[in-house]
C-alpha cells in the first residue's frame, strides 16, 4: 500500500492538535505564531486543544511534551522556537532524545524549503519531528517564516495521514 493509499485511508477528520511555543518574550498577545498556526488549522477544521509559552529550559520542554501527549483529544503536537544553535536553545536536544522514532525527511525538507528562501543560514535550523507516544511532534524555528514553511508546505499536507499512521494497528 503506498502514501496515496494511506491518505485515503486515513480520511480528512478533525485532528486535535497541542501547540507550544518556546520563547522568553512572548505572551499570548503578542504570539504570532500561535495565532497563525491556530487560523490556519480551524480553517481547516482541525481543532487546538492545548496551547502552551514556555521558556527555553530543559524540564520545561520535557514536560509541555509530556503534557501534550497526555492530553486527550491530542494527536499532534507542534513546538516552535528553541532550534537554533545558541547555547540558550535546547528545544532540539530534549526533544530528540525524548522521540520514540525519529522522521528525518522532516528536517531535511524544511531546511532545503528554508534554503530556497534564506540560502545557507538553512544550516542553523535544528527542525526535527518523529513519534513519541502514538502522537506526531515537530518542533520548528520560531521566526513566523519558519513555521508557516512548516505548517504550510510540510505538516498541512499530511495532518491526517500523519495522526492516521502513529495510531494505526498493522
Amino acid at each position: 500500500m503506498g502514501a496515496d493509499d494511506h491518505r485515503e485511508k486515513a480520511g480528512q477528520q478533525s485532528i486535535g492538535v497541542g501547540l507550544v511555543t518556546v520563547s522568553d518574550t512572548r505572551t499570548p498577545e503578542t504570539d504570532q505564531n500561535y495565532h497563525y498556526q491556530r487560523g490556519r488549522l480551524e480553517e481547516l477544521g482541525h481543532q487546538v486543544i492545548a496551547y502552551r509559552i514556555i521558556k527555553d529550559e530543559p524540564d520545561q520542554v520535557a514536560a509541555a511534551l509530556v503534557d501534550m501527549v497526555e492530553t486527550p483529544a491530542v494527536r499532534i503536537v507542534l513546538f516552535n522556537g528553541g532550534t537554533g544553535i545558541a547555547p540558550r536553545d535546547t528545544t532540539y536536544d530534549v526533544i530528540s532524545r525524548m522521540l520514540e522514532k525519529t522522521l528525518p525527511g522532516f528536517g531535511e525538507i524544511f531546511r532545503m524549503l528554508s534554503y530556497q528562501e534564506v540560502g545557507a543560514a538553512a544550516i542553523l535550523s535544528r527542525a526535527t519531528a518523529g513519534v513519541y507516544k502514538s502522537t506526531f511532534v515537530a518542533s520548528m524555528p520560531g521566526s513566523p517564516n519558519a513555521v508557516q514553511v512548516a505548517l504550510e508546505k510540510i505538516i498541512l499536507p499530511e495532518i491526517n495521514h500523519l495522526a492516521w499512521e502513529v495510531t494505526r494497528k498493522g
